[in-house]
């Protein structure tokens, strides 16, 4: 089978007007980024609200594993079958950072014959959103340095700035910097540091912002720091918020691009779910929302963290609500839940696999917990074998009284995930309930991330330690105990501990410190030893990636 790459590279693409003209969008509401890319203009956008909504489908995963899942490669599967069904069906996916495309993870557009194309222009520098972003977070940086050089009107101290730097790669040795060193002329010596771009909070504000005058008056929101006397100023108090905005205006507009089989799919934001919020951009989804039957739309890593924050954060903010989850697992991630090595994984092992089932359970118990319902999809690998998947199936029927199916959309396209798509449609039916939120949004934060940590991730309690608690007391004190909390913790387990796999009980969830994220609506809880700038591996992808003698990119996936 060839590679990603050279499967996207061989599809004949349709032009991006054609793909617009199939969800209605007119060629004048198209800013074009070549043949096969377009941004989808504020105007129109707008013009859409008075429209009513199709139905939203959330996909999310088991805890992922070295093994792989695939669950963006699932959306897009389930999207081309919905398509082929007679759904007319748009997909809302993130943006790839580039940090993961040269670390250790790869691109981020699907795989095989489901794929977003064209391929190699999103998992590198697409429409420049990502880079708006950065310019817009280090023009912040650079107001607030300035202002304190400038007789610190506001009386800023400095050590308390809140504000850290952004740049959108993999660079450990950044995390934390002194910066302003040299003499008088270059400013006030002080501690600093840097989080990876998907980090940001004004990445979290451009996702999670309704449009352009909601993306301003929540970057004025953001605090940056305190006073001597301890009172909070904002960036609206450094009066960085409008320029922000301009430099953040042509990326709010959602990215349209196209499956391998022709179908439109909105690419916007990109925010980690392990440290951030992990979904694509409010704008993005309404829009799709408004423009089709169907919305398929993926949440960042597992459903502990990814679908948690989709429903906890992004839908209590928003307004909307799943008809249906697609929880994504593999045969290959069970048996490594179940204490199985990768390089074994290509032999049958029924009985790591029901050890591992533990995982994907604990999984569906907590969307059921949200009130939704559950649909298991299985992508198939070509080492499975027929009795692992009979016996997930079993598994999943017998024990959770949930339905499972094997999908083969890497190998046969959309034609792979055509059951799957039914049984979406049939779960879809009828008017969505309202969401049973992890907790009520008036609970103390401490209360609230204990709820999610006994109640999702299975721990015992939860352990504050005595930085990260005074935060959390001022927060309250400040009037931001109402605020939803934005777990960061590792993807690989239900624990802070990323080696214990399967569904362990009885931890202890470690807070090591908190953050305020009031722009963006949120305390982001900073879990273990969890990085807001992760590190490049020992080996990272960078190294096989590189132009051939004809200037085609090689090693992207």
């Amino acid at each position: 089978m060839p590679s990603d790459i050279e499967i996207a590279r061989a599809a004949t693409l349709k032009p991006i007007s054609q793909v617009a003209e199939r969800l209605g969008i007119p060629d004048d509401a198209l800013h074009n980024y070549g043949k096969h890319i377009a941004k989808i203009d504020h105007a129109y956008i707008k013009a859409l609200e008075s429209k009513p909504e199709g139905k939203l489908i959330l996909v999310t995963a088991i805890s992922p594993t070295p093994a792989g899942e695939g669950k963006t490669t699932t959306t897009v599967g389930l999207g081309d079958a919905l398509n082929r069904i007679g759904k007319k069906t748009v997909m809302c996916l993130r943006e790839p950072s580039l940090g993961p495309c040269f670390g250790m993870k790869g691109g981020a557009a699907g795989g095989g014959k489901s794929q977003v194309v064209p391929m190699e222009q999103i998992n590198l520098h697409f429409t420049g959103d990502f880079h708006a972003i950065t310019a817009a977070h280090s023009l912040a940086a650079a107001l607030i340095d300035n202002h304190i050089y400038w007789a610190n009107e506001l009386n800023i101290d400095v050590r308390r700035i809140f504000w850290r730097r952004v740049v959108d790669m993999n660079d450990r040795a950044l995390r934390a910097i002194n910066q302003s060193l040299g003499g008088v002329a270059n400013g006030f010596p002080r501690e600093d540091g840097f989080d990876i771009t998907v980090a940001s909070e004004v990445m979290a504000v451009f996702c999670l912002a309704r449009d352009l005058d909601d993306l301003e008056e929540r970057l004025g929101r953001i605090v940056i720091a305190e006073t001597r006397d301890r009172k909070l100023v904002t960036l609206k108090d450094v009066k960085a918020t409008g320029a922000m905005t301009v430099l953040l205006k042509d990326a709010l507009q959602p990215n349209l691009v196209q499956t391998l089989e022709g179908n439109p799919a909105l690419i916007h934001g990109g925010p980690f779910a392990n440290i951030a919020h992990g979904c694509n951009s409010v704008i993005a989804t309404r829009a799709g929302l408004k423009l089709g039957d169907y919305v398929v739309t993926e949440a960042g890593f597992g459903a502990d963290l990814g679908a948690e924050k989709f429903l906890d954060i992004k839908c209590r903010q928003a307004g909307l609500k799943p008809s249906a989850v697609v929880i994504v697992a593999t045969v290959r991630a069970l048996k490594m839940h179940g204490g199985v090595n990768k390089k074994d994984l290509g032999s049958e092992n029924i009985e790591a696999l029901e050890r591992g089932f533990a995982n994907l359970a604990r999984h569906v118990s907590n969307v059921r917990g949200f009130g939704l319902p559950v649909v298991v999809g299985v992508n198939h690998f070509h080492a499975d074998t027929d009795a692992e998947h009979d016996r997930l199936k079993a598994l999943c029927r017998e024990k959770l009284d949930v339905e499972a199916i094997t999908c083969k959309h890497w190998a046969e396209g959309g034609a792979g995930a055509e059951a799957l798509a039914q049984a979406v449609v049939k779960l879809s039916e009828g008017e969505p309930g309202a969401i049973t939120y992890t907790y009520e949004i008036e609970t103390k934060l401490t209360d609230k991330i204990k709820t999610i940590a006994t109640k999702l991730y299975g721990a015992a309690d939860i352990q504050i330690e005595s930085k990260a608690a005074t935060k959390l007391v001022a927060f309250e004190k400040e009037g931001y105990g109402h605020l939803p909390v934005c777990m960061a913790k590792t993807q690989y387990s239900f624990s802070t501990d990323p080696a214990l796999m399967g569904a362990p009980s009885g931890h202890i969830i470690g807070v090591r410190d908190v953050r305020l994220s009031a722009g963006a609506g949120f305390v982001v809880v900073i879990c273990g030893e969890i990085m807001t700038m992760p590190g490049l591996p020992r080996v990272p992808a960078s190294d096989t990636i590189r132009l051939d003698a004809s200037g085609q990119i090689e090693g992207l996936f």
